[in-house]
């Protein structure tokens, strides 16, 4: 057995160890109207040159005190059929606190912050305490990106000292880069290491269509340091830590970052269009392994192997085909699926991406034009539903989802709190395909019926793995 699949990977937060049980979450999803101004960012293009001298104190000072402490309350339920039955409690059972913590990293002034999103996942209330002067504040949820793992939180303050942002397009293998967080509950805490590798794809993010092309450093990441900063030498934000591989639990040299870059484009989407603008090329795509190699008669294993190519999709427009060999795109080299994944997550529905392929032996130029969910060119806005009485969120899928998972109609739930869902047992992610044999063709008819139901239920669905699911319960 190879190394890697020795190593059990695990999330470098304090939700971790709650990320296998169903949580039930209070949570209310609140979205800003005004975005902040784009400058507040200050996205710079930054060429990662490092300075002669290794100064980890400038660094440091730079970005220590953009880094801020989490902690959050979510309510768990726990089963214990005998105690229950004697107390009262209702047939799902008994439900309390859980803390837990991670760390955050500031991004503007009057108080947008950034996060992983298994650290706030679920959460009933959400404390951010800054490392500048010890201030504790209570945050709200802007919005998630699930494909990417990214949260997006505002506080109430001003004056606060936010990060400045590198380019993660120009770090280099073997860059001096510095991890920031909070492990252990500490105050923030500073690590060295270098950037072992990009373009890391290692199967973490659970969705249907996850982004992963992680920045891989051995900077020391611990448990808490999840939603911290990895800075450069400049101390300019360069990625987002996320997780780490360990057969522990605690560090053992493989952490990982989500680079700056899409990180940048995925917050100023949910500020802008409170939902991710995602861009579609209709086409799946893979690495080149052994076996690929010999079946196309590839010498140099350059580029990614267009597998399938959806009929009338926009890659199927731009004349590629299966069999195809992607060489570049917008200029560039694509040397694996993650590293290909990031440079289409950083483009929105309507851009147009150029795409060096080959075909037959032979180089050739076309041009995708990115679609969103419903095959169209438009901005998606946030089409979330909520009901008070379910004590949720229902969400429509998009088309280009639909046709993934086979299904006709089906409404993702989230943003789960105090009500029927919660009671219900049914996690957040689920999406709901049928009531009672019966499928919808409007979210409003199927939350009114969700309202209404009495007696036997019975709740297909999928769960956010994929997995085929039936919630089956009596309601009076």
């Amino acid at each position: 057995m190879k190394r890697w699949q020795m190593i059990a990977l695990g999330f470098a937060g304090g939700m971790a160890g709650a990320l296998s049980i169903n949580l039930i979450s209070n949570k209310q999803v609140v979205f800003q109207t005004a975005p902040p101004n784009e400058s507040k960012f200050n996205l710079v293009d930054y060429k990662g040159v490092a300075p002669s001298n290794l100064d980890f104190v400038k660094a440091s000072e730079a970005s220590l005190h953009s880094v801020v402490f989490i902690k959050t309350l979510t309510n768990q339920r726990y089963q214990d059929p005998f105690f229950d039955f004697w107390n009262g409690a209702d047939f799902f059972g008994r439900r309390g606190p859980v803390a837990s913590s991670g760390s955050g990293v500031i991004i503007s002034e009057d108080g947008y912050i950034v996060t992983n999103l298994h650290v706030v996942k679920d959460a009933n209330v959400i404390e951010v305490i800054t490392n500048n002067n010890k201030q504790s504040y209570k945050a709200i949820l802007i919005g998630i990106d699930p494909s990417t793992d990214l949260a997006l939180l505002k506080i109430e303050a001003k004056g606060l000292p936010r990060i400045t942002f590198g380019n993660s397009d120009y770090l280099k293998v073997g860059e001096w880069v510095l991890a920031v967080g909070n492990p252990f509950n500490l105050t923030s805490t500073v690590t060295a290491g270098i950037v072992s590798a990009k373009g890391r794809n290692i199967n973490i993010v659970n969705n249907q269509f996850p982004i992963e092309s992680f920045i891989q450093t051995d900077a020391a990441i611990n448990p808490g340091n999840s939603g911290g900063a990895l800075v450069d030498l400049e101390g300019k934000l360069v990625g987002i830590n996320t997780a780490i591989a360990s057969n522990t639990g605690s560090y053992n040299g493989y952490g990982f970052a989500i680079p700056v870059n899409i990180v940048s484009k995925i917050i100023k989407d949910l500020i802008e269009f409170k939902e991710v603008q995602r861009g579609f090329t209709g086409m799946d795509v893979k690495d080149i392994d052994g076996t690929i190699a010999q079946k196309y008669a590839i010498t140099n294993n350059i580029g990614i192997l267009v597998d399938q190519v959806l009929a009338e999709g926009p890659a199927d427009q731009a004349g590629l085909r299966s069999g195809d060999i992607i060489l570049k795109a917008n200029e560039k080299e694509i040397d694996s699926k993650a590293i290909f994944d990031e440079q289409i997550a950083y483009h929105r529905p309507g851009d147009k991406i150029k795409i060096l392929y080959k075909r037959e032996g032979k180089e050739k130029e076309t041009f995708i034009s990115l679609l969103n969910g419903e095959g169209t060119t438009a901005i998606m806005k946030k089409g979330t539903i909520s009901s008070i009485i379910l004590g949720a969120d229902f969400q429509p899928l998009a088309k280009n989802e639909k046709d993934k998972l086979g299904i006709q109609n089906g409404y993702r739930i989230s943003g789960i709190r105090q009500g029927r869902i919660a009671s219900m047992g049914i996690q957040e992610g689920f999406i709901i395909t049928s009531l009672n044999r019966k499928s919808y063709e409007k979210v409003e008819e199927l939350i009114k019926a969700l309202e209404s139901v009495r007696g036997q239920v019975v709740i297909e669905g999928i769960f956010a793995n994929g997995g085929r699911g039936v919630f089956s319960f009596y309601t009076y």
